[in-house]
């Protein structure tokens, strides 16, 4: 047992937002740090959050649980890259205990995998059963550059390590015109090989980088189409709680999902809000609202007064993001992908 425990009691009222939404899956993110600089995502020079700034695992501990509490049922831990944080398997085994006792469906992780050779058996232990990995391509030189300096063979051991401890893998690769848009179908099919699910994901407007998104910008639309000139893909009625839309791809036997913010926004069935590593809550990845819940906490609030910042917050949530790519655009929003949790 822990002080928060009780918060995490399940409240039948549940938390719906202002448009009649249920919202039961949390995201939080444990740190904005992360050992690879992926283009896309941050720039290469990034400063990054002092120490006094970033939640304590206490703190990130005491708001997952009391989501826990409002009918969460599915905490994804995100960055930056979660592993790099120091005793971020504390938190996770902490909050393993909401799966023993029935309040919580999932507890899962999103990686870049550099880190899971030590992590993944200590990760199942934890009760986790599926993680994905942030995975662009499969060409050494290209994730190098990609990721400004990354290791390509260190993230395939990561991903073998995973699935030796028992933990199910989905890939995940951004689709980027300039880069490996011929070379998404290896990707899935590789993938598909080693038993691992694909999603692919549109690049997003937010924060800025040292590039214009709008030269990399690839529809999923068009990816789908191409796909569909040599392969038999099949919509499922498949979801796992976040905004993929889902294909199973018959000459290879897996599944490969679309998440596509610009091309076919998800919105309208939006269950997710996230947690920054500074407490700020976002109900809308492509808004700029903001809920300070750490300002609750260090202020001395109550669980009462935290579970009534954590409503208010909700209530809300917009209807939908303003994510649109348009050359020399400012982002939809100024914060960083590493900052929000991926």
């Amino acid at each position: 047992m822990t002080p928060y425990d009780a918060t995490s009691r399940q409240d039948p009222a549940g938390l719906t937002d202002g448009f009649g939404r249920p919202v039961t899956y949390l995201r939080v993110s444990v740190t904005d740090r992360c050992d690879l600089r992926c283009v896309y995502c941050m720039a290469e020079h990034m400063t990054f959050l002092p120490k006094a700034e970033v939640l304590t695992l206490e703190e990130l501990d005491r708001i997952a649980s009391a989501f826990v509490g409002l009918g969460t049922r599915k905490l994804r831990i995100t960055g930056g890259e979660p592993l790099v944080r120091k005793g971020v398997m504390d938190l996770i085994t902490g909050l393993g205990r909401h799966l023993k006792s029935g309040a919580l469906e999932e507890l899962t992780l999103t990686t870049n995998g550099t880190q899971l050779t030590s992590f993944a058996g200590r990760l199942a232990d934890a009760g986790v059963k599926r993680i994905n990995v942030s995975l662009d391509t499969l060409k050494p030189e290209l994730f190098r550059r990609l990721t400004r300096g990354g290791d390509l063979a260190k993230v395939v051991a990561g991903i073998e390590a995973a699935q030796a401890a028992g933990l199910r893998v989905k890939i995940n690769a951004v689709a980027l015109k300039d880069d490996n848009a011929a070379e998404l179908a290896d990707l899935i099919r590789w993938a598909h090989g080693r038993g691992c699910d694909m999603t692919l994901i549109e690049t997003m407007p937010l924060g800025e980088v040292d590039a214009d998104r709008t030269d990399q910008y690839l529809s999923l639309k068009a990816v789908r189409a191409d796909l569909e000139s040599f392969w038999t893909l099949t919509d499922l009625p498949l979801s796992t709680g976040g905004p993929a839309r889902y294909v199973e791809v018959a000459e290879t036997g897996g599944r490969l999902g679309f998440i596509t913010p610009l091309s076919h926004n998800f919105c309208e069935s939006c269950n997710r809000v996230r947690l920054t590593c500074t407490g700020t809550l976002h109900t809308c990845l492509g808004q700029d609202d903001a809920t300070d819940l750490r300002a609750v906490l260090r202020a001395g609030g109550s669980d009462a007064d935290l579970v009534d910042a954590i409503r208010l917050a909700v209530d809300g949530k917009p209807k939908g993001h303003d994510f649109q790519i348009a050359r020399a655009a400012a982002p939809a929003v100024a914060r960083h992908m590493s900052t929000t949790g991926g």
